[in-house]
């Protein structure tokens, strides 16, 4: 039983740190940096200064993040309980009740035995979730499901690298109510508030260090630099 429960909790963990990674990227992360914060977030490990930033500042990502770091404490606690348990030599060996193996694997060595079966069955799991079209149609499914809930507000803006003094390197996708739709470079003055377009790309094809003459189109996914708090508030407004 013990063993069932630590299995359940794993696959559990698995499935709440891919809905972590979701949510945040539904919020403008990008899909990497989205699954690192997840897991960081869940196990209390991995963060850097720089990319708590993308957490600490912006406020759902924040309640994404608490309720990943709740449930991450619960799930080790549990963890580590039922896993304890699962290495007593009753709980396995003798539980399945496979003839004759009091004879093949004395009864000093079951824990060991015990300890053998989780760890493969820990790494297959790791395996399905990770590196297999399950994980993928996984992914795909708990997006769709959140997003019809509306539960994490979709934005076409990803921040893709932190750097010194909230400065930083974003995408954002033009839509239809974009601030800057159908204006070019120049006519946006982007650059007197201290934003420099990188490139656009543009069905396919990338315009590098974007000529001022450009004009932004509908679809079209800008990549800038500049302070992260003037991109969001320059390029994410809406036209009146």
């Amino acid at each position: 039983m013990n063993l069932l429960l630590f299995l359940t909790v794993i696959m559990a963990s698995f499935v709440v740190v891919r809905i972590g990674a979701i949510a945040f990227q539904l919020t403008g992360l990008e899909w990497s940096l989205a699954k690192f914060q997840s897991l960081s977030c869940f196990t209390g490990t991995g963060f850097t200064t720089k990319e708590a930033e993308l957490i600490t500042g912006h406020l759902q990502r924040r309640r994404i993040a608490s309720v990943l770091m709740v449930l991450g404490n619960a799930g080790f606690i549990t963890m580590i309980a039922t896993f304890a348990n699962s290495l007593r030599p009753d709980m396995i060996a003798d539980t399945f009740k496979i003839p004759f193996l009091h004879l093949v694997i004395p009864s000093k060595f079951r824990p060991w035995a015990n300890l053998t079966i989780v760890i493969i069955v820990v790494f297959a799991i790791y395996r399905i979730f990770i590196y297999s079209k399950l994980a993928t149609t996984l992914t795909n499914f708990l997006r769709k499901r959140i997003v019809k809930a509306d539960i994490i507000k979709s934005v076409g803006f990803e921040e893709l690298l932190v750097a010194t003094g909230g400065y930083g390197v974003s995408k954002i996708e033009i839509c239809e109510k974009s601030f800057i739709l159908n204006q070019t470079l120049r006519e946006t003055k982007l650059r007197s508030h201290d934003i420099s377009v990188l490139a656009v790309e543009r069905e396919g094809h990338t315009i590098p260090n974007s000529p001022s003459d450009t004009v932004f189109m509908l679809g079209d996914k800008v990549t800038c630099f500049g302070k992260l708090g003037n991109i969001k508030e320059k390029l994410c407004l809406t036209a009146k």
